[in-house]
């Protein structure tokens, strides 16, 4: 998709809708990107929503600087390591790989949630880098919640696929379950859509108070109250407490070009990382004629993966033992440019499909489970502690690249890091455009020895890897299950037209222009 006064991608065309119409209507890429991920929350609720967290990189052009608002998940101050006793089995699918967990209590149910960042943040981002008022951008999304989840063949899929997660709590059950089983699709072409309890109340409460009442007051006061009921560790002054911050981003030179990520607790100093490693041992010139990546460079991307992950696990997280810089599962991205040459890249997520698997009765918030992004272990850099934020994935660039200036990242839990680090290298290295970029195979290497390959590389690349690695396996590249995380990239070029790309085999993807 081009255009020349915007675009907006994300992984439901409903919402990309909603960013492009407030670009239409006067408002800024930051206008268009709070918009659109209030308003996919509300209809892709198994992968983002209120209840999460996230972070923005956000290129200003009038400055040419880029700033990044940080408003990730936090552990409750009451939080302690007891609350997650090891089984001294291997970990689940879902975490970073750590020990298990007894019941998996920090994976699902109410010791999983963790302090919710996510309207702090993006109403911190509009205060400050926005032009539009809290109400108007809100409007969207409180019309989707009122009107409901729209329920077709891959809302039924997602709810199946969790059903038994689903049934353990009691409103989400009522909500997702009602009669025992998942909604279905009418066949008739009718659109059939679910009321998600009260979560349309809340929307029109945040939108009549303001972002605040989140935090503070009568719905902080609901939120707090069916929390403790739940059995969270999560107060109320858990939530009054809790604060999201603009900061510089951790910025960094990758061949001719400079990549701008979040710094804290993301990973960006991973991808970083892995693109030094990559630049030292490979060089671009190791290419086939026609432009993209040959066997060797697969295999480069690889070794890169692996030693950055063998350093991240090891030496990032918020503790003392480790930098106060800087998995993972369903999350949602939106690249955003605007006519004047803005551009944000906004990364949001609950965690896993469905979050914890808990929505609180009295405003219909389907909460987070980001205390899974904790090392159960006490005593490292990323343990439990109370008020620590934990290690994320989330890795929202902005990339500043021949004379363009891209927003890139991708949906998928901790297959976003090395998602984001070959589509760099695809776009910096290769010279490809969007549609290639989103499209070009890709390998997967996330915090294990597994290497999983696209089945679409080509036969050579295929057989190299699986000579150097003894644990490969080989993967469609679709939606669901998805092994390589959803990308989404928006371009703006130096002419002021914009290019922008989405993962097509996502049934909802989409690129809409201003």
């Amino acid at each position: 998709m081009t255009g020349n006064a915007g675009l907006v991608a994300s992984q439901h065309h409903l919402a990309s809708d909603v960013g492009a119409e407030v670009l239409r209507s006067g408002g800024n890429a930051v206008d268009a990107a709070v918009a659109t991920g209030l308003a996919i929350g509300t209809i892709e609720p198994w992968m983002s929503g209120i209840g999460g967290g996230g972070y923005m990189t956000v290129y200003l052009a009038a400055g040419d600087r880029v700033r990044v608002v940080e408003f990730g998940m936090r552990a409750p101050f009451a939080a302690v390591p007891e609350d997650y006793p090891l089984t001294g089995g291997e970990s689940g699918a879902d975490t970073f790989n750590w020990p298990a967990v007894v019941d998996n209590t920090n994976v699902e149910g109410p010791l999983s949630i963790a302090v919710p960042g996510y309207i702090k943040g993006i109403s911190l981002a509009l205060d400050s880098f926005g032009s539009m008022d809290w109400a108007d951008i809100i409007e969207p999304a409180c019309q989707l919640a009122e009107w409901g989840l729209p329920i077709d063949w891959y809302t039924t899929q997602k709810i199946t696929g969790l059903a038994r997660a689903l049934n353990k709590f009691d409103e989400t059950r009522r909500i997702y379950l009602s009669d025992g089983l998942p909604p279905v699709a009418n066949i008739d072409g009718i659109i059939r859509t679910l009321q998600l309890g009260r979560l349309a109340q809340t929307f029109r409460q945040l939108q009549h108070e303001g972002a605040e009442a989140y935090y503070t007051g009568s719905l902080a006061d609901s939120i707090a109250a069916d929390l403790k009921a739940a059995g969270s560790r999560i107060t109320t002054a858990d939530l009054a407490d809790y604060s999201a911050s603009v900061a510089e981003p951790l910025s960094f030179g990758y061949r001719a070009s400079t990549v701008h990520v979040p710094g804290n607790l993301t990973a960006g100093p991973s991808l970083e990382f892995a693109l030094d490693t990559l630049a030292s041992a490979w060089s671009p010139e190791n290419r086939e004629p026609y432009g993209e990546p040959n066997a060797s460079a697969y295999a480069a991307y690889a070794e890169a993966l692996f030693a950055s992950y063998a350093h991240r696990l090891e030496h990032l997280g918020d503790g003392p033992e480790g930098p106060d810089v800087a998995t993972p599962t369903n999350t949602t991205h939106i690249c955003v440019a605007d006519a004047a040459g803005n551009v944000v890249s906004l990364t949001q997520t609950i965690m896993s499909g469905f979050g914890s698997r808990i929505m609180l009765p009295g405003s219909g918030i389907l909460m987070n489970n980001g205390m899974m992004w904790f090392d159960p272990r006490p005593g490292g850099p990323n343990s439990v502690a109370g008020g620590r934020r934990p290690l994320s994935n989330m890795c929202p660039v902005i990339a500043q690249t021949d004379g363009t200036t891209v927003a890139l990242g991708a949906c998928g839990g901790r297959h976003i890091f090395p998602a984001v680090f070959q589509l760099l290298s695809f776009l910096i290295d290769y010279h490809m455009d969007v549609d290639a970029v989103v499209h070009q195979s890709r390998l997967d290497v996330s915090g294990t020895d597994q290497v999983t390959l696209m089945e679409q590389l080509p036969p050579d690349a295929l057989a190299l890897l699986e000579s150097i690695h003894a644990n490969t396996r080989r993967r469609p590249n679709g939606v669901a299950p998805n092994f390589f995380a959803l990308p989404q990239v928006v371009r703006r070029n130096a002419d002021g037209s914009a290019t922008g790309g989405a993962f097509i085999p996502s049934p909802h993807a989409k690129v809409s222009t201003a």
